[in-house]
């Protein structure tokens, strides 16, 4: 099993997460707002004004627990998503040990 963790920026959260509900191998997913802050460059079409005001940027974490086959395909589809997501964040993915309920 293994944990993508998604930083995108909160304009693209409800385009993501249409997204995502469409894809059958994804059971749920998590969003948590999260500010992103460091270095701005100015000519990052990403950051509004709003965001050079008050230095940092909104952000939305994503989690997602994935079968190990099913990674790629969530990436990939995301990338070829036509709502404007692609190029909108970053991620990273990590292997879970053990998981289950409580």
């Amino acid at each position: 099993m293994k944990h993508l963790i998604l930083v995108i920026h909160t304009s693209v959260q409800q385009e993501l997460a249409d997204h995502l509900r469409t894809l059958e191998y994804i059971s749920g997913f998590t969003f948590c707002q999260i500010e992103g802050h460091g270095v701005q460059i100015d000519g990052d079409p990403f950051l509004s004004a709003r965001d050079k005001v008050v230095g940092y940027t909104p952000r939305a974490r994503v989690d997602i627990l994935l079968e190990d086959a099913d990674v790629n395909r969530v990436l990939d589809s995301i990338r070829s998503a036509t709502q404007g997501i692609a190029g909108r964040g970053i991620y990273w993915v990590t292997t879970v040990e053990q998981n289950g309920h409580l």
